[in-house]
């Protein structure tokens, strides 16, 4: 699951730097990005759900755990309204900062986990 989520975060991130670069409104293609994000965020969450559910033990903390899915969640819908309410190049900008940190916090997430990334 790491490897995926690393795939779409870097790409998304990519889109929405060249977005930025060539247009100067939020691209549609940023914000079809953010979604695969947000999507990807989705079935890790069902997936983790599903592996504590049936036993799986947390190296860390659990509500250390959740608390990061939860904010990771939350990250490409409040960007998206960004995006929205701000109708600048700018907006692509933001957008590709989603594909970073989601990034980080999924690597966090691992090491909650499992006590290490890889």
């Amino acid at each position: 699951m790491f490897i995926i989520g690393t795939v779409i975060c870097a790409l998304s991130t990519l889109i929405c730097w060249t977005m930025t670069a060539l247009r100067s409104h939020p691209a549609d293609s940023s914000i079809i990005s953010l979604a695969a994000v947000e999507l990807y965020l989705v079935v890790y969450s069902i997936y983790a759900g599903i592996r504590q559910a049936t036993g799986a033990s947390i190296t860390g903390e659990a509500w250390e755990f959740w608390g990061y899915i939860l904010t990771a969640l939350l990250l490409p819908v409040g960007v998206f309204v960004w995006a929205i309410i701000d109708k600048t190049r700018w907006s692509n900008l933001v957008m590709s900062f989603v594909g970073l940190v989601v990034f980080v916090m999924v690597y966090r997430l691992e090491e909650i986990w499992w006590g290490s990334a890889l």
